[in-house]
């Protein structure tokens, strides 16, 4: 007796094809979620003026984990995020913040799957306040203690930067 052939044909996914991810990211690239937390990880960390060594050692783990933390190359779980949230003196809610809606979607959000999209993935842009030299900035604008000092030198970068834009 001959077999008939089954009318259902399984549709291709990203999931068949190897080294991609249901979401259809490759397998060893960091997901844009994990770098946002990660860089928020950083900025926070870079702000009060800690070491990857000295943040390592108050949850327990080397500065080489914290810098794939960073990088968004290894995922932080729940518990390791509240856990640096406490030591880091800000609310779990602020490694989500400035996400983009592009990336909440991405994060699972209501307008779909990642993955699914006919269009291409926009690039992550670095966020510029993520900047070493932005975080450095900041950091030296504090430690001036005279505020008539800090806000005259705050109408100079301004000033200098409305001269810039004006051309």
């Amino acid at each position: 007796m001959a077999r008939k052939k089954s009318r259902t044909t399984k549709k291709k996914t990203a999931a068949l094809r190897p080294g991609l991810r249901k979401d259809g990211t490759r397998i060893g690239d960091p997901r844009p979620v994990d770098v946002h937390v990660g860089g928020r990880v950083r900025v926070r960390r870079t702000l009060l003026g800690m070491s990857q060594e000295k943040l390592g050692a108050a949850v327990g783990l080397t500065f080489q984990q914290i810098q794939k933390y960073e990088r968004g190359a290894n995922r932080i779980g729940a518990s390791r995020l509240f856990e640096l949230s406490r030591i880091l003196d800000v609310p779990i809610s602020f490694f989500f913040d400035g996400m983009t809606p592009a990336l909440k979607t991405a994060a699972g959000g209501k307008r779909g799957r990642a993955g699914l999209s006919d269009q291409g993935q926009e690039a992550l842009k670095r966020d510029p306040l993520a900047r070493r030299e932005t975080l450095e900035l900041v950091r030296a604008y504090y430690k001036i203690s005279d505020p008539k000092v800090r806000k005259r030198l705050f109408e100079l970068v301004k000033s200098i930067s409305r001269a810039v834009a004006d051309g």
